[in-house]
């Protein structure tokens, strides 16, 4: 008996055509590319069960970024870290991707036989769902690069895919991999310029605020905060140690502040700086140095388990200092006309840093200037006046008391969630350069 297959119209491939093209003028994003393409698809009669969609990123945090369409469910969207667990790897190198990678293949397709053993352990996922037929693609956007696309096309027709539906797929793969590419660099851009200037100032960047002396004042609550006799640690330990430690310091103390209203400007050192922007008035101050506050209380529990891990190591105990102030901070370009940083400055943000300084001196890991302990409220310790070099009046110093330190059970509670790693970090992986022979990096269940 002849099964009979889909046959899709070519006008309506056409329009689906167009609208990548046109997509890729507007500067569509990859997730409305992605989900556009594949509900169009399946309304011009292309017998899509399931769709998997992976663009490299080149993000200093992220190798890839990837999409997941099932016919009914919609997209689900997935990142890939370069630090995936054995069993991701072991994943990966059953899959077809890792075959056409290490083979140098663009295509390759499976019939998926219910009945017979599976070629690749997707296909086991893939009989559950009653797909019958799988086609899988490799397309690099350039050949200098590491960016490009993997996919696979996955459908439930009692026939598998026909001849015009292949030819179809294989038109469309064509003006799919000219639209992500414009998506996935404007995705690029976004991506480094937030990842190293932080959100606020990645987006006026972006925004068109490019030129030397570009910026404005704003009032914020500010934190710093420092890690303690890195320079022994370095000389003793060496240059991979000390990176290892600084980098896990920045983990546990420095993510609380890159939230919840903070975002942390720069990273100096062993230190970084966070601000927290609030208006002038008393209310938005108050919220704003509470929020800091609360960051401060994550930090000090995140600090205590990683030293408590550190001492059942037998390492050493990792200290640190942070300070909080309130005042104005000036958001700007500043440097030479070919060479610009987009950073803040100003008398607040000296003024912070020399109240960090100050945490050595009085052997208080955290300590707030009376601006910040009166907007905040709460319980604070007076630690006298002092005169900060630079500074012509004395300030008033306090440390947070026992009130202040100790977490709400709502902060307890989200704590708890903050720390869990989203979907987005547990099933991608991104082939590297597919003119190599041989592909690098783990993959997971989902990137097939």
């Amino acid at each position: 008996m002849i099964i009979p297959r889909a046959n899709v119209s070519e006008s309506l491939i056409e329009r689906v055509s167009l609208w990548l093209q046109q997509s890729a003028l507007r500067g569509s994003d990859l997730e409305s590319l992605v989900h556009g393409l594949c509900e169009r698809l399946a309304a011009a009669g292309v017998p899509l069960l399931r769709v998997h969609l992976s663009f490299s990123m080149l993000h200093p945090l992220y190798d890839a970024l990837g999409f997941t369409w099932v016919r009914g469910q919609g997209v689900e969207i997935e990142g890939f870290r370069p630090d995936g667990s054995e069993a991701d790897k072991t994943r990966f190198v059953s899959s077809p991707y890792y075959y056409l990678l290490a083979n140098g293949l663009p295509h390759l397709r499976r019939r998926i036989d219910a009945l017979a053993p599976s070629e690749f352990a997707i296909f086991d996922d893939l009989k559950a769902m009653n797909g019958t037929d799988y086609l899988a693609f490799v397309q690099s956007f350039d050949e200098e690069t590491t960016r490009g696309m993997v996919g696979s096309w996955t459908t439930d027709a009692p026939g598998g895919f026909s001849e015009e539906v292949i030819d179809a797929l294989l038109h469309i793969q064509s003006h799919l991999a000219v639209a992500a590419k414009m998506a996935v660099l404007g995705k690029l851009a976004d991506n480094m310029v937030t990842t190293y200037l932080g959100g606020n100032a990645g987006q006026r960047v972006l925004s068109g605020q490019v030129r030397r002396g570009d910026g404005e004042t704003i009032r914020a609550a500010l934190v710093m905060a420092d890690m303690r006799r890195s320079t022994a640690l370095a000389e003793k330990a060496g240059r991979q140690v000390y990176i290892d430690t600084l980098n896990t310091f920045f983990d546990a103390i420095a993510a609380p502040f890159n939230r919840n209203g903070g975002e942390i400007l720069s990273f100096m050192g062993d230190g970084f700086l966070a601000v927290y922007p609030c208006d002038r008035h008393r209310g938005p101050s108050e919220v704003a140095t509470q929020a800091a506050m609360a960051a401060v209380r994550e930090a000090t529990a995140r600090m205590a388990d990683l030293n408590a891990g550190r001492r059942s190591e037998r390492l050493g105990e990792v200290k640190y200092g942070i300070a909080l102030h309130v005042g104005n901070v000036m958001f700007g370009n500043v440097g030479l006309q070919d060479r610009l940083t987009f950073s803040a400055f100003g008398g607040a943000v000296n003024e912070v840093h020399r109240l960090q300084g100050l945490t050595k001196t009085l052997g208080r890991p955290v300590i707030a200037s009376q601006a910040f302990a009166t907007y905040c409220g709460g319980d604070w310790l007076p630690l006298g006046e002092r005169r900060l070099r630079g500074v012509q009046e004395k300030l008033s110093l306090f440390a947070p008391g026992e009130g202040n330190m100790t977490a709400s059970p709502m902060e307890s509670t989200q704590k708890k969630g903050l720390d869990l790693r989203s979907e987005a970090e547990h099933v991608m992986l991104l082939y590297r350069n597919s003119r190599q022979q041989k592909p690098a990096g783990p993959g997971a269940n989902f990137l097939q």
